[in-house]
């Protein structure tokens, strides 16, 4: 599978390097641009109405409520919003961060769950945010900009894991907001909001290679979360239960 990049809407470059037996379809709506895999070609319209509609749930759910997208701190759960939305409010509440924080990583998720009626096996990839129901081994390497590292290694997700999410964020690459300088945070979960807040909130910790076991530790203490990996600079650290390979 390919690399976990940065969530914006630059060219997904690593695209092009992916080897996999699933079918790729690309989505685009907007700023949304998914990387859609499934083990039959699915319908570019069937994927592409799934993105519009949970697209649309939350931009409905933001116009009438302007604080849910400013928000830098959590926000109490809303039990009237959308699943979309109320997913992106826990993982925010989880990680301690704003729900925005999650945006990339629940519409992965969404889409992902809904596409699920439609094939067996699915990866969506939403930049640096991939949900993923897979019957095979994949490995997807890790983009960390210049550090030396940067796809160099990978993580090895091998069905029964309860791995459903792998979030990367980082402060080097893509424009994202990060208040840290880590060239790679990622995060395993079973919840692909939670994994994308979680991989925010921890790279917020990361100034430099010094700060890394320490934003672990702290990650550790996130409930929900499998394995966490940190790159930065020649630096690299990881916890739970996780498969770095060399690729």
């Amino acid at each position: 599978m390919g690399a976990a990049s940065m969530n914006d809407a630059m060219e997904r470059f690593y695209r092009n390097s992916v080897r996999t037996h699933l079918h790729m379809t690309r989505v685009v709506v907007q700023q949304t641009d998914l990387g859609i895999y499934s083990n039959i070609r699915l319908e570019a319209a069937i994927a592409k109405d799934a993105a519009i509609e949970h697209r649309g749930y939350l931009e409905a759910y933001m116009r009438r409520h302007p604080e849910f997208m400013h928000a830098l701190a959590p926000l109490p759960d809303d039990p009237l919003a959308p699943a979309i939305a109320r997913k992106m409010i826990r993982a925010g509440r989880a990680a301690q961060v704003g729900p925005m924080a999650a945006v990339a990583g629940a519409m992965a998720e969404q889409v992902g769950q809904s596409l699920l009626n439609h094939v067996e096996e699915v990866v969506v990839e939403n930049g640096g945010d991939i949900f993923l129901c897979v019957r095979r081994p994949l490995t997807i390497g890790i983009y960390a900009g210049a550090s030396p590292l940067s796809l160099k290694v990978g993580l090895r997700i091998s069905p029964g894991t309860g791995i459903k999410a792998v979030c990367t964020s980082s402060g080097t690459v893509g424009h994202s907001l990060s208040f840290g300088r880590a060239d790679a945070v990622c995060v395993l979960s079973s919840s692909c909001a939670l994994a994308d807040a979680a991989a925010t909130a921890i790279g917020n910790r990361v100034g430099s290679s010094k700060d890394i076991r320490s934003a672990i530790a702290w990650g550790e203490h996130v409930e929900g979360l499998i394995g966490i990996l940190i790159i930065k600079a020649d630096q690299m650290a990881a916890w739970g239960q996780l498969e770095v390979v060399p690729l």
